[in-house]
């Protein structure tokens, strides 16, 4: 019996012809991790290689940036303030640029970390990239923490220091009311004019202004000028003299007095004035005031513009203001078909609100407010039949033939809402600037004058679109919660009142000074 035993078959080692060649594969020295030997940086595979370097040695993780609360403005070094929003991009460039060792490593994202507002924190998120050693690429992600500190800019501190400022505007007007001023204030805070100003104070018949440079003082006179027709007188005053250069410092004054006829005043004319800008009649109604004076004669709709030089060379005042308007009652009215953009001519018989029960007594009256009075209505006007004025323009119109015979009983001015409510709540908001009152502080029944004559202009913005779309109103978000309880019964309340014209919540925007936590949390859920 025979056996077989079966035999493998003779190798050969020499090398395979045509086949790849493949890498050296060797162990991490520290993980044990397979990894290429010839591309391995120290024996060390990827991770191990990021946990031994750390790319974002020397960069700080704690910084500082300084912030002033009066102006809301941030530092930037050297000596440089800028106007930054929270989370904004103006923001994270100047905390990078604030933070050492950033220079050194290519900075590939950067981001905010919400931090809680009252925290006086911010958190900034950066991921940056940098090569090691044998060209290998690591990217690295790690937070910063700026401590916010309060520090008032060199314009604020001197607006809380006396005698630093160079230049001042003195706005004045030689009325009994601030009617103008009101209006002026909030041209002011719509266009920011107020924005270089050191320090706001009040004044007799007016208001100061205060400025660190003649250039920004003269900047608010422009602005002045482009809204309300004004007289300017400047002056300076020595303050240093340097004997051995010869340069002076001085002090500049911007005389501001604008011209003493206001919104619905009753205005006569110089009969010569009347003539020369356009044969208007001289007893009229001052509509509007722009950067020129705005007449209109309610009798005709005829209007004519007085401007500032032209005001100079023949001035005169207001025979009636607002303070002498008397409440009327429409008996009848009847239109004429004469119409001139909002105003519409009409026929009325009008008596006095308190003549009713007492006289029967009329007034016939020719209005411009056709399209807004209807019999039963009730409007504001002033009393011509039995006023004494003393102002010889008006003479000069009673003892002229031409004008003469064309002086009307009546002079009716706007519709009047006697239903509206004194304390009313409203839906929207006018800002105030802050005034600096100083010594001239108000008495009681100063006060008392001022916050109707604040009201009456409230009244004004209701009444009057084009006035009303030239200020900024603002959305009054700050109800108490007894007026959130109750707000839907004094709505109705309000509605059925007839209490006059309502602002359309279209035209209100958002304050977002009066924005917080709470605010937030209700929008976002």
């Amino acid at each position: 019996m025979s056996s077989t035993m079966d035999l493998d078959a003779p190798v050969s080692i020499a090398p395979l012809t045509g086949t790849a060649r493949t890498g050296a594969t060797i162990l991490c020295c520290e993980c044990g991790a397979a990894i290429d030997g010839q591309t391995s940086a120290g024996a060390l595979c990827y991770d191990c290689v990021k946990n031994t370097n750390d790319i974002s040695r020397g960069i700080e993780r704690q910084g500082v940036i300084h912030f002033c609360r009066d102006c809301d403005r941030w530092l930037l070094p050297p000596s440089s303030w800028v106007v930054a929003a929270p989370e904004s991009r103006e923001l994270l460039a100047l905390c990078l640029k604030k933070l050492r060792g950033l220079n050194r490593v290519r900075i590939v994202d950067a981001s905010f970390v919400w931090t809680e507002p009252h925290s006086r924190r911010v958190k900034v998120k950066i991921t940056v990239q940098d090569s090691v050693a044998d060209g290998i690429m690591l990217q690295q992600s790690f937070e910063v923490v700026y401590v916010v500190h309060s520090q008032q800019c060199p314009e604020c501190a001197k607006s809380y220091t006396a005698n630093v400022w160079r230049a001042s505007v003195q706005v004045r007007q030689k009325v009994l009311h601030k009617r103008t001023f009101l209006w002026l204030e909030q041209l002011i805070l719509k266009h920011s004019a107020h924005r270089d100003t050191l320090n706001i104070k009040e004044a007799k018949d007016g208001i100061d202004f205060f400025f660190s440079a003649r250039n920004q003082a003269e900047a608010f006179v422009s602005f002045l000028k482009s809204v309300v027709p004004i007289h300017l007188k400047t002056s300076k005053q020595i303050i240093s003299e340097d004997t051995h250069t010869a340069k002076k410092s001085y002090k500049f004054t911007f005389s501001v007095e604008i011209v003493p006829i206001c919104r619905d005043d009753l205005v006569a004319l110089p009969i010569k004035l009347a003539k020369q800008i356009g044969n208007i009649s001289p007893l009229v109604l001052c509509h509007r005031i722009g950067t020129s004076l705005n007449f209109l004669d309610p009798n005709t709709l005829q209007t004519a513009d007085v401007s500032e030089d032209v005001y100079s060379r023949s001035p005169f005042l207001s025979l009636a203001d607002n303070q002498d308007l008397v409440e009327f009652i429409v008996m009848d009215i009847e239109s004429t078909g004469q119409r001139k953009g909002k105003w519409l001519l009409a026929e009325a018989t009008v008596a006095r609100a308190s003549d009713l029960g007492v006289n029967d007594r009329t007034y016939f009256v020719r209005t411009h407010l056709g399209h807004y009075l209807h019999p039963g209505d009730s409007a504001m006007g002033y009393m011509m039949t039995g006023a004494n004025y003393n102002s010889a323009e008006l003479e000069a119109i009673e003892n002229s033939h031409a004008y003469g015979s064309t002086i009307p009983d009546v002079v009716l001015v706007k519709k009047f809402y006697p239903n509206r409510k004194k304390n009313r709540k409203r839906n929207w908001k006018l800002k105030r600037m802050a005034k600096d009152e100083g010594e001239l502080l108000p008495k009681k029944a100063d006060q008392e004058r001022m916050d109707a004559e604040y009201e009456l202009f409230l009244r004004d913005v209701e009444e009057d679109d084009e006035l009303r779309a030239a200020l900024a109103l603002y959305k009054n978000t700050h109800k108490s919660k007894r007026e959130d309880a109750d707000a839907m019964s004094v709505a109705e309340t309000e509605m059925t009142g007839h209490d006059g014209p309502q602002v359309n919540m279209d035209e209100l925007l958002d304050d977002f000074d009066d924005l917080d936590i709470q605010d937030n949390e209700v929008e976002m859920g």
